[in-house]
């Protein structure tokens, strides 16, 4: 409870002092409103059905993006980590793409995908696998040898060795690539909608609009509402901590018996 305060009473004195600079006309309130202002249009945004499904095409897109991610990269890490001549041949390809920043490909990605909608998702995943696959990559390495020797002297087949002692051994590692990988693809996916935009007839899909990202370029071009544009990036970033609070209870509920979250 005492970190939960201390949390609460940052918080509350950095909100104090922005309110007070904001309102002593030392900066533009238009460029720069006061919290205050903000939190009125944060509750005017909660009410806007059209605002709210730019948060929905956001998180829809996020979470297709991470899945995915997850579903290349954690294979691909049991497979570089078990077989290591399979890694080191990877291994080249991987360190030339791993650097490459996703927000330098949106140009590509809007040609060669076809759209915002498709683009936003891809490139969040290309940015997601990273952290994924070498954790999975480094925890597959580092299980205790005893536990695979044990489970061969049990003649446990490949598929029990991996239900059994590899992927209840990697949980942490992988959980905490996730974790970190979740956060990126949110980055990624409303850094996309910032550049590329996206949809905003009613009859296209969720995944078609252009979610929080284009609201905030939208509103904010030229500085026109600048109340408005802080107001929705305050809402992506209750989202990225929202999303970071689920990634730590499940850490801490499904594999609180490991320090697996420490690895980065």
């Amino acid at each position: 409870m005492s970190r939960i305060l201390r949390n609460i009473i940052g918080t509350a004195g950095v909100l104090a002092i922005c309110e007070l600079v904001g309102r002593s006309g030392l900066v533009n309130q238009d460029q720069l409103p006061p919290p205050s202002v903000i939190g009125a249009r944060l509750v005017e945004l909660l009410n806007d059905y059209e605002f709210s499904l730019d948060v929905v095409a956001t998180v829809v897109s996020w979470a297709l993006a991470l899945a995915i991610a997850v579903a290349i990269a954690v294979p691909l890490g049991i497979l570089f980590g078990s077989v290591p001549l399979v890694g080191s041949a990877a291994s080249a390809i991987v360190e030339f793409l791993r650097p490459i920043p996703s927000v330098a490909l949106i140009p590509l990605a809007l040609v060669a995908l076809g759209g915002p909608a498709e683009a936003k998702v891809w490139l969040a995943v290309f940015g997601a696998v990273w952290p994924i696959l070498f954790n999975t990559v480094h925890a597959v390495g580092d299980i205790d040898p005893v536990q695979i020797n044990t489970a061969k002297a049990f003649n446990l087949t490949r598929r029990q060795m991996l239900t059994s002692v590899k992927l209840p051994s990697i949980a942490p590692f992988v959980l905490t690539g996730v974790r970190i990988s979740a956060s990126i693809a949110l980055i990624l996916v409303v850094s996309t909608e910032v550049l590329a935009g996206g949809s905003s007839n009613p009859d296209d899909s969720v995944l078609e609009r252009g979610g929080l990202g284009a609201f905030i370029t939208v509103v904010g071009t030229g500085g026109a509402r600048m109340d408005l544009a802080i107001a929705g990036t305050v809402v992506a970033g209750v989202i990225g901590f929202a999303i970071n609070l689920v990634f730590v209870a499940i850490q801490r509920r499904w594999v609180n018996w490991s320090d697996g979250d420490r690895v980065r």
